[in-house]
């Protein structure tokens, strides 16, 4: 990574989470607190008012933004292709809000760095769901959003149906096939759903939730298996 690139992030980072540690920036970066001390006295003189105290950590003074947005080529296609992905594999409002965005960013960029559709190397398959499964994607992100409740009608690998109460945490693209993970109800316990496989959504009677159930918990739990 740029230099550059790694000041933008360290500015980033400390504009949403202030005061921030040398020892926890460090962390962030993959860098040592050697050369955060060195990035901040470089973030000093570039005009960014950062500000150490002894003890809490770095912040930013009040009220500082960013200056406006700049792409390399390179960042440009990334996005592209990210929209594109996006586009192919979730719904078709999640689809047009991918593209919203990315013409608003191109609105603001300026013109030598954008191409044409035919200039563009990197392409994306056409990997467009199943009708059924983009709909229940769409079910399973709104109902994560307002953090409810559902079942599931959910065939499983020895092809057997059941039905699952879950409360439903995050929607993960794993291995070509999308994931749900939930808190499982019945078992107890964290469990993956692969969305292909799941036939119909029921309403669900409302459970008492287990006040350390989480998506932020899912996630440690499962990188600790090597998920």
């Amino acid at each position: 990574m740029r230099k550059s690139d790694r000041l933008f992030q360290l500015t980033n980072i400390l504009r949403k989470h202030q005061p921030v540690t040398a020892k926890i920036l460090a962390e962030k970066l993959g860098v040592s607190e050697r050369t955060i001390y060195r990035y901040m006295d470089d973030l000093s003189v570039s005009g960014v008012p950062v500000y150490g105290e002894a003890g809490v950590g770095y912040s930013l003074s009040e009220g500082y933004e960013l200056p406006p947005l700049t792409l390399t080529a390179q960042e440009l296609e990334a996005l592209i292709s990210g929209v594109n992905f996006v586009a192919a594999l979730t719904t078709d409002s999640f689809s047009q809000s991918a593209q919203s965005l990315l013409a608003k960013i191109e609105a603001a960029l300026p013109e030598h760095i954008l191409q044409t559709d035919d200039k563009r190397i990197v392409r994306t398959p056409v990997l467009a769901a199943r009708e059924e499964n983009r709909s229940i994607w769409g079910r399973l992100h709104t109902t994560i959003q307002s953090q409810g409740q559902i079942t599931l009608q959910y065939q499983s690998a020895d092809e057997s149906v059941t039905q699952r109460a879950i409360y439903p945490l995050g929607l993960f693209y794993w291995g070509g096939k999308w994931t749900l993970g939930a808190w499982c109800f019945k078992r107890h316990a964290y469990r993956d759903f692969r969305i292909d496989r799941i036939q119909a959504l029921l309403p669900a009677e409302q459970h008492p939730i287990p006040s350390n159930v989480s998506l932020s918990h899912y996630i440690n739990l499962r990188q600790g298996e090597s998920y």
